[in-house]
């Protein structure tokens, strides 16, 4: 008779994470994996991703053991090397470059969400670099910066409180299963909601649910949200106790609104005048509301404008940090982050050479870099030179934006080491290349990165594969060879008991609480502290951005590329293109591999009007060419009423392991060759504009 176990752990098939589920296994052999019911947040919820990781343990394409560049960069020549050779190498490397040219000539980086990031910024600030590069600026960053700055943490959803008014910003958590929350949660809240605001340029089922759906055009989102300001303000509808005992600077915004009446606004982003006082006055209106924001906000030259008008509405209504409303939950009984990842170990001479620091003064206060600042350093020299990066868990010829000029930059880098979990157009191109585990294969503190409040552990389930590494295993051992063995581990449970030592606990008995440990919410904490700004209170116009140099109003400012261009640049370049909408499938530029994640969504898509589709003699499932000023790319056409005639919708991530080594077809169908990554960036943070370019669409012959 054959033996069924049961080990709980924490999903990390997506770069989100954090779905409770249990593997089952027969006779040691994994066969299933079942959401956990009893979860908290994910309350038994389970996608597709989940089950194709067991799939994916033994893929052809697995990376099993170190291995270093026999030929020329990017021929995908390989010799197999060991893990003591590997290391070796990167720290002699690494010690080489911070003697010659300063810690700060080397780049680290990684990709989404990973638990492992603050192994590496231990890592990275211990050695000395301030320059660590992730997806943040166009994902989560640049609402969490902007909240930092006010004298707050992110504020998220209470689906723990029903609300009366839901708005969906941005955001489209059946397909994402975003941070803190899962399509769950805001299933349950969708039932439960009086009303429903949907912002959307696509028509997802958010906005077939929605009571009121504002498509605006894509990039166009801080003037919507400042529309919306103009209806509350002059209507009177703001909670007026709030403004008067806890803001400062309502006069002012209230000001800089008048430039944006319902009907001014509706030029700008193509929704009804009718419907932006509709909406204005359903979430004003509402008892309980509460803003689900997503990285929609975070892709255009707008989007610190637009997370802080997203943030004035919530405070102006009195749903700031009450129940029902946006929460900023306490943070979780364990080592903070920033404390684990010993950002005090980097000096102030080697924070002040941050790439990009004099030009995007609030990406300094989350301490990550907007990737195109590193390609100027690898290509131009300029500041300095940057001459090796180590990457994560980062697909950086898919995933970042103008891909051309990544394949460039990473051509000309003297040193480049990344660590994956399979072979992809991005490991070709590296002089080492480390195999890391997936989430099945080793233990870890789960959700440790995250605004919730909560800490779940994550258990290992199968035995590594071949001679696979977990990532915070690399960081100890490298960390080791490169001086400083005292802040690292000879066991990954050594710095599991660090991270828990203030709950009062350790790993041993945290790794069998299934349910997690949490510091329950408080909410209107304000009443009690204030915020963060002069005088402890909430600034509609922020002091701090106009010492920056930064206008300390929220405004909008025309994209780069838009309609409003030159007549010949919009006749070449007619449609605008938004991309970065998330698919179930897949996260990001994973699960490509899988047969199951493939099999009902084996083609690119790019969405298209039906009128768009007529004047190109497009029909629905045919093969075009979408191109931009900076390249072009084949996509298979999604011919649908959900988008505006003027606009169409790519998606991202694509790249086809099926096609083999070395380039795995990651120019066939790469929505990035066709994105910017210099021109209309956000003027605080360096946001690229994901959303809100011009492009044209042709019918393949």
């Amino acid at each position: 008779m054959n033996a069924i176990t049961k080990i709980h752990t924490l999903c990390r098939a997506c770069g989100h994470g954090g779905c409770g589920v249990h593997a089952v296994l027969d006779d040691g052999k994994l066969v299933r994996i079942d959401g956990d019911k009893d979860h908290p947040v994910s309350k038994g919820y389970i996608c597709k991703k989940a089950r194709a990781a067991i799939g994916l343990l033994d893929h052809p394409l697995r990376l099993r053991q170190p291995m270093k560049r026999a030929g020329a960069r990017g021929e995908g020549k390989w010799d197999p090397i060991s893990w003591d050779e590997a290391l070796d190498t990167i720290a002699a490397k690494m010690a080489q470059f911070k003697q010659e040219s300063g810690a700060e000539s080397v780049v680290f980086g990684h990709g989404t969400g990973r638990d492992f990031q603050h192994y590496m910024y231990r890592l990275a600030n211990l050695f000395g670099t301030p320059n660590i590069m992730t997806p943040g600026h166009g994902c989560y960053l640049p609402r969490i910066a902007i909240s930092n700055v006010l004298g707050f943490d992110i504020p998220l959803v209470d689906y723990e409180n029903p609300q009366d008014c839901l708005m969906v910003w941005g955001s489209n958590p059946f397909n994402s299963n975003p941070d803190e929350y899962v399509a769950v949660n805001l299933t349950h809240a969708l039932t439960r909601a009086k009303k429903v605001i949907a912002v959307d340029p696509r028509r997802t089922r958010i906005a077939e649910r929605a009571d009121v759906w504002l498509q605006l055009r894509p990039g166009t989102d801080a003037a919507l949200a400042l529309g919306l300001a103009h209806v509350i303000i002059k209507e009177g509808l703001y909670d007026r106790a709030m403004v008067e005992n806890f803001t400062t600077g309502f006069d002012a915004l209230a000001q800089r609104a008048e430039r944006f009446s319902p009907e001014a606004v509706e030029k700008i982003t193509w929704v009804p005048a009718a419907k932006i006082i509709e909406a204005a006055r359903i979430y004003a209106g509402a008892g309980r509301a509460a803003i689900q924001w997503g990285v929609g906000l975070d892709h255009n030259i707008n989007c610190i404008d637009g997370a802080r008008s997203l943030l004035n509405l919530m405070v102006m209504t009195g749903n700031f940090d009450a129940p029902g409303g946006n929460v900023v939950f306490t943070p979780f009984p364990a080592t903070h982050p920033r404390e684990f990842a010993l950002y005090g170990e980097l000096p102030a001479q080697q924070k002040a050479k941050m790439l990009g620091g004099d030009r995007y003064k609030l990406g300094v206060t989350v301490g990550r870099l907007t990737p195109h600042v590193v390609w100027d350093a690898i290509l131009e020299h300029k500041p300095y030179e940057v001459r090796a990066m180590l990457t994560f868990a980062s697909n950086l010829l898919v995933i970042r934006e103008n891909a051309n000029r990544v394949y460039e930059a990473l051509k000309k880098l003297e040193f480049f080491v990344t660590a994956d979990i399979f072979r992809t157009p991005t490991t070709e191109m590296a002089d080492i290349v480390l195999p890391a585990t997936t989430w099945l294969e080793h233990d870890g503190v789960g959700d440790h990165w995250k605004s919730h409040g909560y800490l779940f552990p994550r258990n290992q389930v199968v035995k590594p594969r071949g001679e696979a590494w977990p990532d915070i295993r690399i960081f100890s051992e490298l960390g080791k060879r490169l001086g400083f063995a005292e802040h690292f581990w000879n066991e990954d449970a050594e710095s599991f008991d660090l991270m828990l030592k203030p709950a009062g606990i350790g790993w041993d008995k945290f790794r069998t609480m299934p349910q997690g440990i949490r510091t329950p919410p408080a909410y209107r904490k304000y009443e009690k502290n204030g915020f963060g700004g002069p005088g402890r209170k909430f600034q509609f116009s922020i002091e701090k951005y106009a010492e920056w140099g930064y206008d300390p109003l929220p405004g909008y400012q025309e994209p780069a590329e838009s309609p409003a261009r030159e007549k010949g640049f919009v006749d070449r370049f007619p449609l605008v293109l938004t991309t970065g909408a998330r698919i179930q499938n897949f996260f990001g530029s994973e699960g490509r591999q899988s047969d199951l994640l493939r099999a009902d969504h084996p083609d690119p898509l790019i969405e298209i009007h039906p009128q768009a589709a007529a004047a190109r003699a497009i029909s629905d499932g045919d093969w075009v060419t979408i191109s931009s000023p900076r390249g072009a790319a084949r996509f298979r056409a999604k011919v649908t009423d959900g988008i505006d005639p003027r606009v169409v919708s790519a998606e991202f991530g694509w790249w086809f392991p099926e096609k083999g080594a070395p380039e795995f077809g990651w120019r066939d169908s790469n929505i990035n060759l066709l994105t910017e990554d210099r021109e209309g960036v956000d003027p605080g943070m360096g946001s690229t504009p994901f959303k809100g370019l011009q492009c044209q669409v042709e019918r393949l012959a």
